[in-house]
């Protein structure tokens, strides 16, 4: 007879288990949400650390836009920086035409570019179809986009420039995108602070050469010297190796 009962949990019994099991797996849920956030902003490499206080992407952005939006700041861009510091891109720009990594055929991009003072530069030595690329746009030079999401198609730019990686929040994201909108060949110049800390809204403090080397997985190291380019004292150039070529088909 007692073999054949059946036990029926109670209803207090499961809506026990379910409690003990929720509070169980709160901790877990926890980690879930919030630890990869976080853990992503930990360094890099030894070379290259990411700066902590970002507790989301909207709230990176917003602390980057405090700058491209600050009014006493854009007036400066548009005003005595842009005379100040156009003749000086442009000779920047100029010495990459002579070591062959630039010329006025080239299809450029400037990334990070704010009110486009590097795109006017390159105008005026020759480089027409150049265009900058920014959290705010600034027509006719500038329009919008994130680094971290480039608003272009694949294998669009022959050159790219940027005096910006400090404030990639995800440099191996910025380096790819680059890699991506940049054809074979194609050549990405950076300015980088080494011997020196960039400014507070910058997200990572990068300490030497090595990590981009690591970064630019799809190019070569081509170029690198000192410059003395607004705060950032490093020109590092690489070039985007060539596609394979297709595989030969023989007739069998």
């Amino acid at each position: 007879m007692h073999a054949d009962m059946k036990l029926t949990p109670t209803k207090p019994f499961i809506l026990r288990c379910f409690l003990i099991s929720l509070f169980l797996s709160l901790p877990f849920l926890f980690l879930y949400l919030f630890y990869p956030q976080q853990q992503q902003h930990h360094i890099t490499t030894k070379d290259l650390r990411i700066r902590p206080g970002y507790s989301s992407y909207e709230s990176y952005i917003q602390r980057q836009l405090n700058k491209t939006l600050n009014p006493k700041l854009r007036k400066i861009w548009t005003t005595r920086d842009w005379n100040r510091k156009i003749p000086v891109f442009a000779r920047f720009f100029e010495d990459l035409k002579v070591k062959k990594l630039l010329k006025n055929t080239s299809k450029a991009l400037c990334i990070g570019a704010r009110v486009g003072q590097e795109v006017e530069a390159l105008r005026r030595i020759g480089v027409v179809d150049s265009v900058g690329m920014d959290l705010v746009p600034y027509p006719p030079l500038v329009m919008k986009g994130d680094f971290h999401n480039q608003p272009f198609q694949n294998d669009t730019f022959d050159f790219e420039f940027s005096n910006v990686f400090d404030h990639a929040l995800y440099p191996q994201r910025f380096v790819s995108e680059i890699e991506r909108t940049l054809k074979p060949e194609g050549v990405c110049v950076l300015h980088v602070a080494l011997s020196r800390r960039a400014d507070k809204y910058s997200a990572n403090d990068l300490y030497s050469v090595q990590p981009l080397v690591e970064l630019f997985k799809r190019s070569a190291l081509v170029h690198v010297r000192s410059v003395d380019g607004f705060g950032l004292d490093t020109e590092v150039a690489f070039r985007k190796k060539g596609e394979p070529p297709p595989a030969a088909h023989h007739r069998l």
